[in-house]
């Protein structure tokens, strides 16, 4: 029986690829579909769950659908264009490779032969699933015939319950304090953390003293991560900034439940899974528009297009002091949460893929192999 089978360069968990291939994978099984994760770098958490991606060649059945999984460079990109199954590519945003320039040239080298090696496959695929529309616009560019936009699969559409011990905790240390900003993501360059601590000095410095600061994500590059510490300690705000990683999913929804506001200002966001999480617990946003991040908000935040550190204390500022502003965007949350139809993206996902998976393949004939194209991103589309 044909398959739907997963390639991912490597399975982590508590991470947004990862996460979000191993939910498709159960809800492939759960359809009868078979399907397998195959990866070319093994994680040992993970290892039980996938196999080698050259073991495919043995595994292989007539009719079968690859769906690659596009987040960084892998090897198995050039193997996956000189296959003679179809190939999907489900598309999770390539960081640009200026971000980590001034940090570190091994990972900016590493996102520039993503984008040279995703060209070169977008127009030998059949299809080309973006999580927003900034992401399938992108795919059109590089040269992807087919595009359709389906939600990661494994954004709860409902809150976690937060942990009662991390609650309790967190309620302690927040007696008697000002408010409290979250901001949550990656330790990477383009995430902007740096921008969110001097706003924070900048309240901190007027009409909020005791205004405090939780960073939620895992370092990515050390030099950054490592210079973030150094740029809070240097502002004098050690003690109120906070970095925290590796949270489970209940810790992490009692950090929403304790925060007065999320402040995400990244310079780069194919979705922005922290927005909708957000959401869901009915925490107020001021966000950068970047990327993808007015169109999975939908309204649903403050919304700047600027973000010196001045106007973004003032737009925090102004919306912890309007408790009707937020009111109405905690309601709009909520509404843009039913809107983006996470609760069925993953089944919506399982159903196009199974669309492709049962079309006749000689219908869909990909073009010959030849050499990768050059990323760009042409008028025509």
């Amino acid at each position: 029986m044909a398959g739907i089978h997963l390639f991912v360069p490597m399975l982590h968990r508590r991470d947004a690829v990862g996460e979000h291939t191993r939910t498709l994978h159960a809800l492939l099984s759960a359809a009868g579909v078979p399907s397998t994760i195959y990866t070319e770098h093994a994680d040992p958490e993970t290892a039980d769950e996938t196999s080698p991606y050259l073991e495919y060649e043995v595994d292989a059945a007539p009719g079968d659908l690859l769906v690659y999984q596009v987040a960084t460079r892998s090897d198995m990109v050039a193997w996956l264009g000189g296959r003679p199954e179809r190939v999907v590519l489900n598309y999770h945003s390539i960081t640009p490779a200026a971000y980590f320039i001034p940090w570190n040239n091994g990972i900016a080298r590493m996102q520039e032969r993503a984008l040279v090696e995703l060209a070169g496959l977008a127009p030998r695929s059949v299809l080309g699933i973006g999580v927003s529309e900034f992401d399938a616009a992108e795919l059109r560019d590089l040269g992807c015939r087919a595009t359709r936009v389906v939600p990661v699969a494994n954004v709860p559409a409902s809150p976690v319950e937060p942990d009662p011990t991390a609650s309790e905790v967190l309620a302690r240390r927040r007696a008697g304090t000002g408010p409290w900003w979250l901001s949550v993501g990656r330790l990477a360059p383009n995430k902007a953390h740096e921008d969110t601590i001097a706003a924070l000095f900048l309240a901190r410095s007027g009409d909020w003293p005791d205004a405090r600061l939780t960073i939620v994500g895992g370092p990515i590059e050390q030099n950054y991560s490592g210079a973030l510490r150094r740029y809070a300690a240097d502002l004098g705000l050690a003690g109120a900034v906070e970095f925290v990683t590796r949270l489970t999913p209940g810790e992490l929804a009692s950090r929403y439940e304790a925060a007065d506001v999320l402040v995400m200002l990244s310079e780069h966001e194919g979705f922005g899974v922290p927005l909708v999480e957000a959401m869901s617990y009915g925490v107020p946003i001021v966000a950068y528009d970047s990327g993808a991040v007015a169109e999975t908000l939908g309204g649903a935040g403050v919304l700047l297009t600027e973000k010196g550190p001045r106007r973004v204390a003032h737009a925090v500022g102004a919306l912890l002091a309007d408790d009707g502003g937020r009111a109405a965007l905690t309601a709009a949350g909520r509404t843009r949460i039913a809107e983006l139809g996470l609760g069925h993206a993953g089944s919506d996902l399982v159903r196009v893929l199974r669309e492709v998976a049962d079309q006749d393949p000689t219908s869909l004939v990909r073009p010959v192999a030849g050499g990768p194209v050059r990323p760009g991103r042409p008028s025509s589309h």
